[in-house]
């Protein structure tokens, strides 16, 4: 099990038996079926999602398994428990066309230039919110084509960019960065950069993509979370395999991956049912 999975396994027992505490009972060994369910029951109430709560009955399921095999205990109360359902949430995401519609909003200004090696770099490379943010000037290598981030679990991997992100950012780089830093060059080497000089934010980007998304006409939220959607769901339409695109993503879980094949699928329904004449 690796060392995230463990500390996890060990909190969601730690809290399950916190909760038995205050149910009057004294050790998980004495616990039965009902107080897992209402173990369950109260992370529903608390509002816990659907994942987070049968990433907490499997802990609490290995933990008692472990009970067995060490003859401490010859019963499993949570081996009936049924996981609950995960409500399967649509993915939002933009088609090629209001992506292109997207990218062609920023203008020569500065700022616009600046905004467009962002927009080129979040659909080149499908990072999050907090990698693009966090980014710095010598995570990129212009020269051969990549960017290297760090993700959720400190794991570093390294994307390609694609030609117009790379040619977007060098212009960026070499041309507008420093008329950004105006004369602050002693506060580090953030890669995007506000007019203060300083490492743009998380909210500051929010707003750029609210922005160029009404002056695109688009009307779907638009996040970095669904340009993150986008390139993955375009990678896979064009044939991506899903192994590549879970490295890509810095998924721990391919599972987590796997839900952009959906995307994929309904859509070739959706022209089988458009285009067959029996469908």
């Amino acid at each position: 099990m690796k060392s995230n999975s463990m500390t996890a396994y060990k909190r969601d027992v730690k809290e399950f038996a916190s909760f038995l505490e205050s149910r009057g009972i004294k050790s998980p060994r004495e616990a039965s079926d009902a107080d897992v369910a209402a173990f369950l029951l109260k992370l529903k109430q608390d509002d816990k999602t659907g994942a987070t709560v049968n990433r907490k009955l499997a802990s609490i399921r290995a933990f008692y398994r472990f009970l067995n095999k060490n003859g401490i205990l010859e019963t499993n109360p949570a081996e009936d428990i049924k996981s609950p359902k995960i409500a399967q949430k649509e993915i939002e995401y933009l088609t090629i066309e209001e992506i292109e519609k997207l990218l062609a909003q920023p203008d020569r200004s500065v700022k616009g230039l600046r905004d467009t090696a962002i927009l080129e770099v979040m659909y080149a490379t499908g990072i999050r919110v907090s990698e693009l943010v966090e980014m710095n000037i010598d995570d990129v290598d212009l020269r051969i084509g990549f960017v290297k981030c760090t993700g959720e679990h400190g794991k570093a991997r390294i994307i390609p960019l694609g030609r117009p992100a790379r040619a977007a950012t060098e212009v960026y780089i070499y041309d507008e960065r420093k008329k950004l830093q105006r004369g602050n060059k002693d506060k580090g080497n953030a890669l995007f950069l506000n007019f203060y000089g300083e490492r743009l934010t998380r909210q500051a980007l929010w707003k750029i993509l609210k922005a160029y998304a009404a002056k695109a006409g688009i009307e779907k939220k638009l996040t970095p979370q669904t340009l993150r959607n986008s390139f993955a769901v375009h990678m896979v339409q064009n044939g991506a395999d899903l192994k590549s695109l879970q490295e890509l993503l810095g998924h721990e879980d391919l599972a987590a991956t796997q839900i952009y094949l959906t995307v994929s699928k309904n859509k070739i329904k959706d022209v089988y049912d458009k285009s067959h004449p029996r469908a």
